[in-house]
C-alpha cells in the first residue's frame, strides 16, 4: 500500500518528510492540503490531526504527525538516514531537537510572517525580533557544519533534512546563503543527491500552481 504524506508546497517541514521519502526510495504520494483556503484547521482534516497542522504521514493503519517523528519513523523503518551507531543516533536527535526549537520553528514563523500573512496583521518589530534569533541560529549550524560534511556523522541523516527543510525557499526572511558558506556548501551537497528536488517541484500546491 502506497503510504500518503499531506502536504502542500510552501511547508517546509512536510518538505523535511518528503526529501527522507524520496532519499529512501519509499513508496508514497503527496496529498495536497490547501493550508492558504484553511482546509488544515476543518472539522475533518482535525479527524486526521487533532493539532491542525502538516505534516501528517499515513502509512496503512499508521497516522503520524510531527516532522521529527515522521523523519523518524521513515529511518527506523528503511534502515536509512539515521546514523551508524547508538552515538551517532543520539546526535541526530540532538540536532533534529535543536533545529525544532531554535531553527525552523523561528524560520517558519518569520518567513509566514513576512511572506504570507497581510502587513497590517503583522506584529510590529516581530519580524526584526525573530531574524535576530535566527542569526544566532545561523551562527550556531555554521561553526558546527566547519570541516564537516554533514550535521551528524559522516553521512547523511535526518538530521540534516530536518536543518534545511526551510533553507532551499526562494522568499525572503533573513537568510542569505552567500553569507554563510559552509551552510552553502552543505546545502549544495544535499541538493546533489539522487532524487533531491525543490519543494515546490516535489510537493504540490506551489505558488506557482495558484498563479
Amino acid at each position: 500500500m502506497t503510504a500518503k504524506l499531506y502536504c502542500f508546497g510552501e511547508s517546509g517541514n512536510a518538505y523535511k518528510c518528503a526529501l527522507a521519502l524520496t532519499f529512501t526510495n519509499s513508496d508514497w504520494e503527496p496529498v495536497y492540503v490547501d493550508f492558504f483556503g484553511g482546509e488544515a484547521r476543518s472539522a475533518a482534516f482535525r479527524e486526521i490531526n487533532e493539532m491542525a497542522e502538516v505534516p501528517v504521514f499515513v502509512d496503512g493503519p499508521l497516522t503520524l504527525t510531527q516532522s521529527g517523528v515522521i523523519l523518524d519513523y521513515i529511518s527506523s523503518k528503511t534502515g536509512k538516514l539515521g546514523g551508524k551507531s547508538a552515538a551517532e543516533r543520539r546526535e541526530v536527535l540532538r540536532w533534529m531537537f535543536w533545529d525544532n526549537h531554535k531553527l525552523s520553528g523561528q524560520i517558519g514563523t518569520t518567513r509566514f510572517l513576512a511572506n504570507f500573512l497581510a502587513p497590517e496583521k503583522v506584529p510590529p518589530g516581530a519580524v526584526p525580533f525573530l531574524q535576530a534569533r535566527l542569526k544566532a541560529a545561523y551562527k550556531t549550524l555554521e561553526a558546527h557544519l566547519e570541516g564537516r560534511d554533514w550535521v551528524a556523522g559522516a553521512a547523511l541523516t535526518i538530521a540534516d533534512l530536518s536543518c534545511c527543510g526551510y533553507l532551499y525557499y526562494p522568499e525572503p526572511f533573513g537568510f542569505d546563503r552567500k553569507d554563510w558558506p559552509n551552510i552553502d556548501r552543505w546545502l549544495d551537497r544535499i541538493a546533489a543527491v539522487p532524487g533531491w528536488k525543490h519543494p515546490y517541484e516535489l510537493m504540490p500546491g506551489s505558488p506557482a500552481d495558484r498563479a
